[in-house]
C-alpha cells in the first residue's frame, strides 16, 4: 500500500533575533513599528500559514559585556505585539517565545490564557530558558542560573503552568441573567504547588480557555531534549533543514513516543528554514551569495569568531587569516552562560577544525563565518523551492517548516505569492483555513489532563537557549 500524502505545515518567523536579517537592504523595514508586525502576519495568514512565530530579546544586544548596534537593538513585549495581531487578525496561530528563567507560571499562564480568548484559541508557548548573566541584570534575581538549573526550573515552570490551566477543568461559569454576576463552582482555578522553585497556591483567576492549554513547542536537540518533546510538547522547532539528518532526526524523535502513550500524529516536526528565491535557479543561488555576505558584514564575523576564540579579536581584519593564537579556556565566557559555551565545549579543537577549513579552502574569517552561519536551506526559483519543500516532508524529513525571511517585512510577499500556490496546485497545502484554532491547523488534539511525569524526570534539558536553532554553525552574534 501507497504512503499517504502528507499536508505541509508552514509558518513565518519574525527575524531579528540572530544575523538572519539583512538590515542594509533597502525595502528592510522597522522591528518596533506595529505595521511592520501587521504586514508580515497579515501576508502569512493570506498565504494561509498555520502559525506567526515572534522570537524573544530582553535584553539589547551585547558581547563582553559591551552594547553593539550589529543585530536588531530592541523588540516590543511580546504578548502586547501578539495581542495586537489577534485582533487584526482571523485565522493564524499566534506563537510567541517566552523564558522561563526570568518569569513566574501564574503570570504566563494567565497571559497565555487570555491571548487565547483573545485570539479565539489561536495561542502558543515557545519555551525557552535565558543564558546570560546582562540580561539577568534586567532582573530582581539578576546573575544567570547554572544550567542544569536553567532547565530543572522550566521543566517545573512549565508542569506548573499545566495545573493552572487545568484548574478549571470541569467546571462552569454562569451568568445570573439579574445580577450579572458570573458563578461558579468554589473550587473552580484553585491550585497549589509547592517545590524549590516555586510555592505557590491560590485561585487561577482566567476560566479555561478554547485550546484549554496554547500548543507548546520546543526547541531542543539533545538527548533529553528529544525525550521531553516525546513526553509534553506539542511540536518542535528544530534545526535540521536538511535531508538526512532532517530523517535522522524525525525517526528518532518520532520512534519515542509510542513510550508516552503518543502517536506520530502527537508531535510536529518544524524546523526552522531560510530560503532565497531568484526568475530562475541560477539567478537565486547569484542572489544567495549576496545575500550571506549581507548577513555577515565584517564586525558581524568578529564577533561569531569571538565566541569561539573567547577573546577581544576586534584587533583582526575579518578579510585576513584566522588567528594564530589560541582560544582563552582559563577563564569566564566573553557570553557569561551563553549558547556558545555548550557548542564549544573544546575551544582548542573547533579552533584546529576552523583553521583547518580556512587553509584548505583558502578563507578569510569573513568568508569561512559566512560558510559556518548562513547557508540557505532552500535556494531556487518558486518551482523548484515547492518542489525541496515537498520531497522533504513526503521523506519524513519534517512535517513542514518555519521559515525565515531575510528581509522584514516584506519578505514573505514573493513566497506567498509564488510557491505557495504551487504547493496548493499539488494539493499539499490548504487553499482555506478549515477550522480556527492553531490545533485545528496543526491537526492536534485536545491536551491530555495529566501531564507525564517525564516532564520532570525524563528530560534532562527542557529547551535549547535562543541560539543556534537556524544557524548552520556558530550562534547569532549577540542573541
Amino acid at each position: 500500500m501507497s504512503k499517504p500524502v502528507k499536508q505541509i505545515h508552514l509558518a513565518a518567523h519574525f527575524p531579528g533575533v540572530n544575523n538572519t536579517t539583512v538590515w542594509s537592504d533597502p525595502a528592510a523595514g522597522s522591528h518596533i513599528d506595529f505595521a511592520s508586525f501587521k504586514h508580515f502576519v497579515q501576508t502569512a495568514e493570506r498565504a494561509k500559514f498555520d502559525f506567526f512565530f515572534l522570537a524573544e530579546g530582553l535584553r539589547l544586544r551585547e558581547q563582553g559585556e559591551q552594547i553593539y548596534d550589529l543585530d536588531v537593538v530592541g523588540r516590543p513585549d511580546t504578548f502586547t505585539v501578539l495581542s495586537a495581531l489577534a485582533a487584526v487578525t482571523d485565522r493564524i496561530g499566534l506563537t510567541g517565545t517566552i523564558n522561563s528563567t526570568f518569569n513566574e507560571p501564574y503570570e504566563v499562564a494567565r497571559q497565555f490564557a487570555s491571548l487565547d480568548h483573545l485570539s479565539e484559541g489561536r495561542a502558543a508557548w515557545n519555551v525557552v530558558t535565558s543564558w546570560d548573566a546582562f540580561t539577568g541584570e534586567n532582573f530582581r534575581r539578576g546573575g544567570y542560573l547554572a544550567e542544569e538549573d536553567r532547565y530543572d526550573r522550566a521543566q517545573t515552570f512549565l508542569r506548573t503552568a499545566w495545573e493552572l490551566f487545568d484548574s478549571w477543568d470541569g467546571y462552569r461559569i454562569e451568568a445570573d441573567k439579574e445580577s450579572g454576576v458570573f458563578l461558579s463552582d468554589p473550587k473552580a482555578g484553585t491550585f497549589e504547588h509547592r517545590d524549590r522553585h516555586f510555592d505557590i497556591a491560590g485561585r487561577f483567576n482566567v476560566p479555561t480557555s478554547p485550546q484549554e492549554r496554547p500548543v507548546i513547542f520546543q526547541a531542543g536537540d539533545s538527548d533529553g531534549g528529544r525525550e521531553f518533546a516525546a513526553a509534553a510538547a506539542d511540536a518542535i522547532f528544530g534545526r535540521h533543514s536538511q535531508l538526512e539528518p532532517g530523517k535522522a532526526f524525525y525517526a528518532d524523535v518520532k520512534g519515542r513516543l509510542a513510550k508516552y502513550g503518543r502517536t506520530h500524529e502527537d508531535l510536529l516536526i518544524l524546523p526552522a528554514a531560510t530560503f532565497v528565491l531568484g526568475d530562475t535557479d541560477a539567478e537565486a543561488a547569484e542572489l544567495a551569495v549576496e545575500v550571506r555576505r549581507a548577513q555577515v558584514s565584517g564586525q558581524t564575523a568578529i564577533k561569531f569568531l569571538e565566541q569561539l576564540w573567547n577573546r577581544d579579536l576586534s584587533a583582526y581584519d575579518p578579510d585576513g587569516p584566522l588567528p594564530e593564537i589560541d582560544p582563552d579556556v582559563s577563564g569566564d565566557s566573553i557570553s557569561k552562560g551563553r549558547a556558545a559555551d555548550r557548542m564549544y565545549r573544546d575551544r582548542i579543537a573547533a579552533a584546529r577544525e576552523y583553521r583547518e577549513e580556512a587553509e584548505t579552502k583558502g578563507l578569510s574569517i569573513r568568508e569561512l563565518m559566512i560558510e559556518k552561519t548562513s547557508r540557505q536551506s532552500f535556494i531556487g526559483s518558486a518551482e523548484t523551492v515547492a518542489t525541496q519543500i515537498d520531497e522533504l516532508v513526503q521523506a519524513d524529513a519534517a512535517d513542514g517548516f518555519i521559515l525565515v525571511p531575510h528581509i522584514t517585512p516584506g519578505g514573505f510577499d514573493t513566497f506567498a505569492d509564488t510557491v505557495v500556490p504551487l504547493l496548493q496546485e499539488r494539493g499539499r497545502f490548504r487553499t482555506e483555513y478549515e477550522g480556527t484554532t492553531l490545533r485545528e491547523h496543526l491537526g492536534l488534539a485536545k491536551p491530555r489532563k495529566t501531564p507525564s511525569a517525564a516532564v520532570g524526570s525524563a528530560a534532562t534539558e527542557v529547551v535549547a537557549a535562543e541560539a543556534g536553532v537556524v544557524g548552520a554553525g556558530a550562534a547569532g552574534a549577540g542573541r
